[in-house]
């Protein structure tokens, strides 16, 4: 999927393997590339690049503290990782070290999550909530040690049983994904499995007698998915549901036996919430069986379900749970099997040791009649609101409409609390006592939402800011605890690690090549789409006075840390010459790839230079910067900041905003498209070759280049070469929008019925493989978020006054009609969002499915929102 680095994910599809492909692979350790480049820059007389590298230094304190600093840290970092290193020689090995001692230190600035507006009542509201997305039905706190709960099934297939758990393609589900979601305490799903039809609700609640975070309640609604029942069907169905305790403290199982009211299932403590207790209830007659078991491994529950559901099947004939359970069980499972159709309620209450627990009330309250009341009036709010916020009635039809909804809640409902610490890479020559390759980050918390449940259920960078599009304009409180929490990851060095992967649950799901971060490697800044339309929305006076307050005092304190980041890519991303950018960390040694991956860029395999060095540079991380600088300049003015840093942000943005410069750099006059630039031969091609080792001849695929590559413009069109277009760098009056205009509606280039595909058809890298096992990704396939922002172009140009008006404006119309029809066929047709989209076969849905992250822009597609970009 969206590249960015490292999305690599089990059974993943072949066309999509390459997306998230570990960095390592591509070749040499990144910070050995870097040094070389460094080494390089320093030999050419490299200087100074640009009006903002020095910006770290300003005010000079920071200078002194930064010195002063680098023995403190030193010594900290051998206490801390007990005196790994093992280096070639000492030089190198106290320069790494000081370098990796950074690379694991916080930024030292205030935390953006100790902000006030991020305690108290907000804090407390969004406590509880379904922040498992990686399982069918997953329940947790927003705490590092929680209470977890969930839903596991047995499923039917083809006179088989299969235990559903994880969200997984293999399982074959025809549907799966919240119909609601409301991101706070309000959610529906809908989940097909071969026949059974299973709609899972939750509703979270604080009311009287109610304890921290309130109470939250699950509603099972099982039935067959036919009118008559199968074979399979008209035998029982087994539910498990279970709760279970990170921190390890043992939970008191309760009743187990059916009653005509309702069941208390298990009891505990917790620190953050006091007593609490679980209850059943349900209408239907319903067979309970329970096991208990002490592990802290939450990552493999299904294990332990299937292993002890088999082995009394073995012992007993019964396709049961054991009844067992072991001492100081800290995980109780619940296997409720039942007759189709059946309803069952589950509730959770906190605070059940207060003075006035009204445990029955409160049961009653959120089971039962009761219940389907709040569950219907949730429903209805969630729709108005949604009609109210996204104004879409009069654009779009009624099948659309519905669509729409489920796009947005599939992106809330995606929204999950991971904790843990990420796993950084040493450099090539260091190696822990134990062997590792890598030391740990921070311990840390993460609230973000996923790109999808089954392949990539964590967090990504570059796709996070495509996702804050959507929820701020949802949420905007939402949006900015999330932002905050990828803020707070920032390093003394101002870098952010891509792939967020904490914690064993999210671990489990990540082939172990892809797990490691590198601190040389960056993301495009995508965030600051949605922080230059927070501070833009104060400006327009689209927030509440309440609202605006905190976004303001959110961005002021933001500042520093957008600045650090900001300054990691001005220094580590820079060109050879001043205002020039390439996406550092491609493999220059490359020899079985057709051409090196850019992974850093999101872009993955989108053909660049053929032989990378440190002459080239992109045209979209030029516009990345461009898009952050603005921002930065936006956020200083709003503020009202008056130093030399905001003048150097003005400075900046000025230089990348300037017209000349950006034609004379990437521009080719001939086809008005923008190219990287770079070492370069279009006569490389992949040929297989005999070769002898000590296990004989084998054949390997190898790429051959036919004739020496010079510097010059990439020719490949395609996204790359729309950048500064989709950022309005264009003036509306330029020969060049004229010619971009060509290159996005014709047929021959970009333009198909169901969206602009990725690379030209003319391109001599369209649809072709990269290695033998690399299918083509970005060399094609139709992807939902850029075509987004080449909307957005379109839609900012057709409102500017110029000879191209009117053109862009019918063409906007055109790409807008055809991308929502396709994604809505395809939802539609197959029951979910894809990953992209097949330009050659119809618009049809390909890579991931159950891709809820940036296709969810088709929200904002069908509203016509789009990102405030252009000053």
């Amino acid at each position: 999927m969206t590249g960015g680095g490292s999305r690599g994910a089990t059974r993943r599809p072949a066309a999509a393997s390459s997306s998230r492909g570990d960095p390592s692979s591509a070749g040499p350790d990144p910070d050995a590339r870097r040094a070389a480049a460094t080494a390089a820059a320093r030999r050419s007389g490299r200087g100074d690049h640009g009006p903002l590298r020095v910006m770290a230094l300003r005010p000079r304190t920071l200078l002194l503290l930064a010195i002063s600093s680098v023995c403190v840290l030193s010594v900290a970092f051998l206490a801390y990782t007990g005196g790994w290193w093992q280096a070639e020689s000492e030089s190198e090995g106290a320069a790494a070290l000081r370098r990796m001692a950074r690379s694991v230190t916080p930024l030292d600035a205030p935390r953006m999550m100790d902000l006030p507006q991020f305690q108290g009542d907000h804090k407390e509201s969004l406590y509880w909530g379904t922040y498992r997305p990686n399982v069918y039905l997953g329940i947790r706190a927003r705490t590092p040690l929680s209470l977890i709960a969930g839903l596991m099934w047995i499923g039917v297939k083809n006179g088989q049983y299969f235990l559903r758990h994880v969200c997984q393609d293999s399982d074959e589900l025809s549907n799966y994904g919240w119909a609601d979601h409301n991101g706070r305490d309000y959610g529906r799903q809908e989940l097909t499995d071969h026949g059974l039809q299973l709609t899972t609700s939750f509703l979270k609640q604080k009311g009287e007698g109610s304890g921290y975070g309130g109470d939250w309640a699950v509603r099972l609604d099982a039935k067959s998915e036919g009118s008559s029942l199968s074979g399979a069907q008209e035998s029982t169905t087994h539910l498990f549901f279970y709760i279970a305790d990170e921190a390890g403290k043992s939970i008191t199982m309760g009743s187990h036996e059916p009653s005509s009211g309702p069941v208390l299932l298990a009891s505990g403590l917790h620190e953050d919430i006091g007593d609490w207790e679980l209850h059943l209830r349900s209408e239907d007659n319903l067979e309970i069986h329970r096991a208990g078991f002490q592990s802290i491994n939450m990552h493999n529950l299904s294990d332990l379900v299937q292993q002890a559901v088999a082995t009394n099947a073995m012992q007993s004939g019964n396709l049961n749970l054991p009844d067992m359970i072991e001492d100081f069980s800290n995980i109780m499972i619940y296997q409720v099997s039942i007759k189709l159709p059946a309803k069952i309620d589950i509730v959770f209450l906190s605070g059940a040791d207060s003075e006035n627990p009204m445990i029955a009330e409160r049961v009653n309250r959120l089971t039962g009649p009761m219940l389907s009341t709040h569950l219907e009036s949730k429903g209805k709010d969630f729709e108005e609101r949604y009609n109210q916020i996204f104004n879409v009635n009069n654009k779009i039809v009624s099948k659309e409409l519905s669509v729409g909804r489920v796009a947005l809640s599939s992106l809330l409902g995606g929204i999950g609390y991971f904790y843990g610490q990420s796993k950084i890479a040493l450099p090539k020559s260091f190696s822990q006592k134990n062997g590792d390759k890598y030391i740990p980050y921070w311990p840390a918390a993460l609230y973000t939402a996923v790109p999808s449940r089954s392949f990539f259920p964590r967090g990504f960078l570059w796709d996070e800011g495509f996702h804050q599009l959507v929820i701020w304009r949802w949420d905007a409180h939402i949006s900015m605890d999330i932002i905050g929490h990828w803020l707070d990851l920032i390093n003394a060095d101002g870098w952010i690690p891509r792939e967020q992967i904490l914690g064993a649950e999210a671990l489990s799901k990540v082939p172990e090549e892809f797990v490691l971060q590198y601190p040389s490697n960056g993301n495009p800044p995508t965030l600051f789409l949605a922080l230059r339309d927070l501070a833009s929305g104060i400006h327009a006076h689209q927030f509440s006075g309440e609202e605006a307050e905190k976004i303001s005092t959110f961005l002021e304190r933001a500042y520093v840390r957008l600045n650090s980041w900001f300054q990691w890519f001005n220094s580590t991303q820079s060109g050879k010459y001043e205002g020039t950018f390439f996406w550092h960390g491609r493999d220059n040694m490359a020899t079985r790839e057709l051409n090196p991956k850019t992974l850093t860029s999101g872009l993955d395999d989108y053909p660049r230079a053929s032989h990378p060095n440190d002459e080239e540079r992109h045209v979209d991380l030029r516009c990345w910067m461009l898009l952050a600088s603005n921002c930065m300049r936006s956020i200083a003015e709003f503020l009202k900041m008056d130093t030399s840093l905001e003048k150097d942000y003005y400075d900046m943005s000025n230089q990348l905003s300037d017209f000349g410069t950006l034609n004379k750099m990437h521009l080719d006059n001939k086809s008005g498209a923008y190219f990287d630039y770079g070492n370069h031969t279009e006569k490389v091609r992949l040929r297989w070759y005999e070769l002898n080792d000590k296990d004989g001849m084998r054949r390997e695929l190898l790429r051959e280049t036919l004739q020496p590559p010079q510097l010059q413009l990439v020719p490949h069109v395609g996204y790359v070469s729309l950048f500064p277009f989709m950022m309005g760098a264009i003036p509306p009056e330029s020969w060049v929008l004229e010619k971009q205009l060509d290159l996005i509606s014709d047929r021959s280039i970009l333009w198909t019925d169901y969206g602009l595909r990725s690379l030209s058809r003319t391109s001599s890298m369209y649809m072709k493989r990269n290695t033998e096992h690399d299918a083509p990704y970005w060399r094609g396939a139709i992807w939902i978020n850029m075509n987004y922002m080449i909307l957005s172009g379109l839609h900012h140009y057709s409102h500017e006054n110029g000879p191209y008006m009117v053109r862009a404006g019918e063409l906007y119309d055109e790409l807008r009609s055809n991308l929502i029809r396709n994604i809505v066929r395809n939802y539609q047709e197959t029951g979910f969002f894809w990953e992209n989209y097949d330009q050659q076969n119809k618009g049809k849905g390909k890579g991931a499915r159950s891709f809820t992250g940036w296709t969810s822009l088709v929200v904002l597609i069908m509203s016509e929102s789009y990102p405030t970009l252009h000053r």
